[in-house]
């Protein structure tokens, strides 16, 4: 037996030689796509069409397949189609609004599908006429608004999101979406905010409705004036901003989750072994790692909301005694799931279950922590982009170890300052990126970010007790990696910007090291270091000093690296002869730490540096234009992939036809 066509609108064919039967709702939508007015011979038309289940595939491709004229010559039909679309929603038989939504999401998709090269004037004019536009909107608008914050089904409110999401991404650049001048006039903010705030409506739609606010504040950011940036900016509603964090929270947690998960599942193979090695061997370099796709709606919601929203730093780090105590999922998720990590909707269960912490001895969690796990996750895949949002540091208990590499045991520490984990996070950073594939970038924003939460550790005289030896360790090996690879990262990369990012580090320690570090001790660690690692500065002076004084394009910043070094070189300038002095004087062929460290204290008073100015500066974030290309290539990223992921045919229509058929 022949098979049926689905896409043709076929029901099944009777035998070889008759003609395939066609479902009632194709023969209506064939009725449209005629030249004549539907209603002509059945004036009942509309209201038996909102009856009929909707065939997206038919009617979608149906749009897409007409040329520019004959869209033209049934415009009519096509106004009038949508005009009707929207006043089924304000029907109370809830069939006839389902599939009233069903059908503009197949309208939306059809015409930009069909005029992807057409103004957005022309798509308006097509669905809606350029006279009634304004008015079909706003009557379109107002409906979605008014079935969100009703009290009626969970099922409908999830088919309006889902074609918000639609309408929102139906184009590459959500900017040149057109429509969306309409959705900005009409506001559905307020809409959104009520689904946040609320703990049941926050469970079935929250991921929908943040990744929905995220684009919506994306669209022309930076061409008008966006009310939704405007809106997202003054929100101080406790329970909004909460609801928001809790959405992103258990987004980014389930990921951690299911990662925990598939990690367990190699444990004690090849995976087990490579991941617990350090160095040159990452994990990005083998071809047996863990599936890491990053969630760009849910990381974009998170740093709109961080960026836009002063108030959302409270939430940020605000712990969660709700999630104090593990429990498991109701509903275990796949070990194997079909789906790359994170890339859909936490299900129900993960948005009522609290996380499933990576260390046992965890007793709390917060937005930022999970944010930080999420990311030494993600560090694995060091071909993509990793966007770190740092904005508030507050105390809060012990952040789990890195995902990557085996935990230290001089870090398992009762608690700590939250800064410490993201100087743990920086400092993994380094460690495990140098690469000949050099993310010049992430690097560049990692030394950034160390060098922020020093700035502010120097400004408010805080004494922080972290293992800093660890950083300077990883910074001086980090010189010693571009040393080691000049010539191929200089073909590619201005690595004097990045060294002399990293020389400065040293030059804040050297001269405001007294004002944060926790001890005096400390202080003389710092020296220790340099002075250890001599060899490593003495061939990066050599380095720039060449470099600087032949003509070429590298001149300028080679230079400043140079004038930088200053007080790195007079240390080891000083210190040096004095230790091989000492030496000398006691017969030791090899001092100890201890004895350079008293070498170093009683040196400390003939020891000359200069002042430095502007170590403690630093460029305050701007957006734009810095950034802006990259927010716009992201944001085209997560339009691609919403609305590969967001179809109202995956929806099943059965199962929203049997809950609102009034048939027992």
């Amino acid at each position: 037996m022949a098979q049926t066509e689905k896409k043709a609108g076929l029901l099944r064919r009777t035998s070889s030689s008759k003609k395939p039967l066609k479902e009632k709702v194709v023969l209506m939508y064939d009725e449209i796509f005629a030249k004549e007015d539907p209603t002509k011979n059945n004036p009942r038309f509309w209201d038996e069409l909102f009856l009929m289940k909707v065939n997206l595939e038919y009617l979608e491709g149906k749009l897409e397949s007409l040329d520019g004229d004959e869209v033209m010559k049934i415009k009519d039909n096509i106004n009038s189609l949508f005009h009707h679309c929207v006043q089924a929603l304000g029907e109370e038989h809830q069939i006839k609004v389902v599939n009233a939504l069903q059908t503009l999401c197949a309208l939306f998709r059809g015409v930009h599908q069909k005029n992807k090269s057409a103004t957005g004037f022309d798509i308006i004019n097509m669905l809606m006429g350029f006279d009634k536009a304004e008015l079909r909107m706003k009557e379109l608008m107002e409906s979605l608004d008014s079935l969100l914050c009703g009290d009626g089904s969970e099922s409908l409110k999830s088919l309006c999101l889902k074609l918000l999401l639609c309408l929102v991404t139906v184009t590459d650049n959500i900017s040149q979406n057109t429509i969306l001048e309409y959705v900005m006039i009409n506001s559905i903010f307020e809409a959104i905010l009520q689904i946040l705030s609320d703990v049941s409506s926050r469970a079935q739609h929250g991921y929908d409705a943040v990744v929905l606010l995220a684009l919506l504040v994306n669209y022309r950011k930076y061409e008008s004036v966006n009310p939704y940036i405007v809106k997202l900016s003054i929100v101080d509603d406790e329970p909004t901003l909460d609801g928001m964090g809790m959405v992103i929270h258990h987004a980014l947690t389930e990921y951690n989750r299911q990662y925990k998960d598939k990690e367990e599942e190699n444990q004690g193979g090849f995976f087990s072994t490579l991941t617990s090695m350090v160095g040159s061997m990452f994990i990005a370099d083998a071809d047996e790692k863990l599936s890491v796709q990053t969630n760009e709606a849910i990381l974009l919601a998170l740093y709109e909301a961080v960026h836009l929203n002063r108030n959302f730093i409270t939430v940020l780090a605000q712990s969660h005694p709700e999630i104090d105590m593990a429990t498991t999922p109701a509903t275990p998720v796949p070990a194997s799931p079909t789906t790359p990590l994170s890339t859909t909707p936490p299900s129900l269960d993960m948005m009522n279950n609290p996380e499933l912490p990576l260390d046992p001895n965890l007793q709390t969690s917060n937005l930022l922590i999970t944010f930080l796990k999420y990311s030494s996750i993600v560090m694995q895949d060091t071909k993509g982009k990793i966007s770190l949002v740092v904005s508030s540091l507050t105390d809060t208990h012990v952040f789990q170890p890195m995902r990557h590499r085996k935990k230290a045991a001089d870090k398992n520490i009762p608690s700590r300052p939250l800064v410490c984990a993201v100087l743990d996070l920086m400092v993994e950073f380094i460690i495990t990126h140098m690469m000949k594939e050099f993310p010049m970038d992430l690097y560049v924003r990692c030394i950034q970010i160390i060098h922020k939460l020093i700035c502010y550790q120097k400004k408010c005289r805080v004494r922080m007790h972290y293992t800093w030896r660890e950083l300077w360790s990883a910074l001086i090996n980090l010189l010693k990696f571009l040393l080691s690879n000049e010539t191929i990262l200089l073909a590619k990369h201005n690595i004097f910007q990045l060294a002399l990012q990293v020389v400065n580090l040293f030059n804040m320690f050297i001269t405001y090291g007294d004002t944060f570090l926790p001890t005096p001790s400390s202080y003389d660690e710092l020296y220790y270091e340099i002075i250890r690692m001599h060899q490593v500065f003495d061939n990066l002076y050599c380095m720039v000093l060449r470099v600087s004084t032949n003509a070429g394009q590298w001149k300028e910043p080679a230079s400043k690296v140079t004038h930088a070094l200053v007080n790195v070189r007079a240390i080891i300038n000083h210190f040096n002869p004095k230790i091989e002095s000492y030496a000398a004087v006691n017969h030791i062929s090899q001092l100890s730490e201890d004895q350079v460290l008293e070498v170093v204290r009683s040196n400390y008073d003939t020891l000359t540096l200069k002042l430095q100015d502007g170590l403690d500066q630093f460029e305050r974030y701007s957006e734009q234009p810095r950034e802006a290309g990259f927010f716009k290539e992201l944001v085209r990223s997560i339009s691609l992939n919403v609305r590969k992921n967001v179809s109202l045919s995956t929806m099943s229509q059965d199962v929203l036809l049997k809950e609102f058929s009034s048939i027992s």
